[in-house]
């Protein structure tokens, strides 16, 4: 009995194992948007290599403060000489060996250096700030290219579905004809021309899945991830009829100046590099610190007449402590100040210019891109009404076809206008919502 209920046990969590794997395999095999922007940036190398700098920015602000804690630092000696030496006293006696040791423990704490250290800190946050907006920026510039690379697989996808309709639509045209060919009701020639357009489709849909599998490594290369023979991606529901973009440039820009970590970092970059010329001036300004030492010593010579006193006598005996008061006053350190002024206001105008040349790029871009975003709403607009059109003129031709009023070459010309009417249209949907993505990130609002 006992025997049957552990089987009974083991049967049961194997099921529930099975279960949870089928579950996990499927999770794995069917990924969504969200999830291959996650995998991407965690795996990219850009944006790894941008978070390793951003910590190396945390690191020099936590340097920069603790500059300002007190330091503590212990130093021992012990010496061993041949020949004449040294007592604690000061006097010169013989000995064939001397030893000394001595051992000094001392703290000081900056008390003003003009400054400097606190525009250093400041100086050094702002760097960090403007880091963390770097690896955001990353991340979205990630993200981007993950939507887009997304979109095209979804696009390949559409038109596999496409090509795999139209060679449908072409088999059963195929077998009518060679129904009739078979019967002698139509010349051949009726007959071969079908049948090569229904080869067309045929090649149509190799083309097709081999455009699906280059887009899908494509998307998997990009997340840094090995390709998966069955990977497949959640559709999305795509608005055949999206609306005009509702921003114009000059919203955007407004808003991409206050919301884009691109611009921020370089903002951030300024305020550091006019923190920094702050910093350097401050070294003009004397160093005021306060320091608090101890230090004792020992010597094995003897002292005048008497023997040698014991270690620990002369530890205690010889300690000395007691605080200072530091002032160090930079008159003429080879100019160093002066030129480390000098770079640092050069730091300052390569920043501000890169701030500029930022903005200036950041405008044109954004009014090519949205110029684009015309272009294909335009664009799709057109193919919206050339499907509608083609598919009247081929319905048309379809029923004069079947009723043998015109030939198959005339049908064959309404069909393959038709099917690439229809390719473009689907072409036309994914680039207008690639061009309005890119317009999204441009103001800090990518959405799946």
């Amino acid at each position: 009995m006992f025997f049957k209920k552990i089987s009974l046990v083991l049967l049961i969590l194997s099921a529930a194992i099975s279960v949870n794997a089928q579950q996990q395999t499927q999770l794995d095999s069917v990924l969504t948007l969200q999830q291959c922007v996650n995998i991407a940036i965690i795996n990219n190398l850009s944006v790894k290599k941008s978070e390793t700098q951003m910590l190396r920015d945390k690191i020099s602000w936590d340097q920069a403060r603790e500059y300002l804690l007190p330091n503590l630092n212990g130093q021992a000696g012990y010496n061993i000489t041949y020949g004449r030496g040294t007592n604690t006293s000061g006097v010169t006696v013989s000995a064939s060996q001397s030893k000394f040791a001595q051992f000094s423990l001392n703290s000081n704490i900056l008390l003003s250096n003009g400054l400097s250290a606190i525009n250093s800190i400041r100086q050094n946050s702002l760097a960090y700030q403007a880091g963390k907006m770097d690896f955001q920026e990353v991340k979205n510039e990630t993200t981007l290219t993950i939507i887009s690379f997304y979109f095209i697989v979804l696009n390949s996808e559409d038109q596999l579905s496409q090509a795999r309709l139209q060679f449908d639509a072409s088999k059963v045209n195929l077998d009518r004809e060679k129904n009739l060919n078979d019967a002698g009701s139509i010349a051949p020639a009726e007959y071969y021309n079908i049948k090569g357009v229904h080869s067309t489709d045929q090649i149509n849909i190799y083309n097709a899945q081999t455009a699906v599998l280059t887009a899908k490594i494509n998307l998997l290369e990009a997340m840094n991830v090995a390709y998966k023979k069955d990977i497949r991606l959640e559709r999305l529901q795509a608005n055949n009829s999206p609306g005009l973009y509702p921003s114009n440039p000059d919203e955007i820009y407004s808003a991409a100046l206050s919301s884009l970590a691109l611009v921020k970092a370089s903002d951030l970059r300024v305020k550091s590099a006019e923190k920094e010329v702050s910093a350097a001036k401050g070294k003009y300004y004397p160093t005021l610190s306060l320091g608090y030492g101890t230090s004792t010593q020992y010597s094995n010579l003897p002292n005048g007449n008497e023997p040698p006193a014991s270690f620990s006598s002369q530890f205690k005996d010889n300690r000395l402590y007691g605080p200072s008061l530091n002032l160090q006053v930079p008159f003429l350190n080879y100019f160093q100040s002066r030129n480390n002024v000098r770079r640092a206001k050069l730091d300052l105008l390569d920043a501000q210019n890169n701030n500029s040349s930022t903005q200036i790029q950041l405008k044109q871009q954004i009014e090519q891109a949205h110029a684009n975003m015309n272009n294909a709403y335009d664009r799709l607009q057109i193919l919206n009404d050339q499907v509608v059109t083609y598919q009247s003129l081929y319905d048309a031709q379809k029923t004069k076809f079947d009723a043998g009023v015109i030939t198959s070459d005339i049908f064959i010309i309404a069909k393959n206008n038709l099917d690439a009417a229809n390719v473009n249209l689907i072409n036309a949907r994914y680039d207008y919502l690639i061009r309005t993505k890119i317009l999204d990130y441009y103001q800090g609002k990518l959405s799946f």
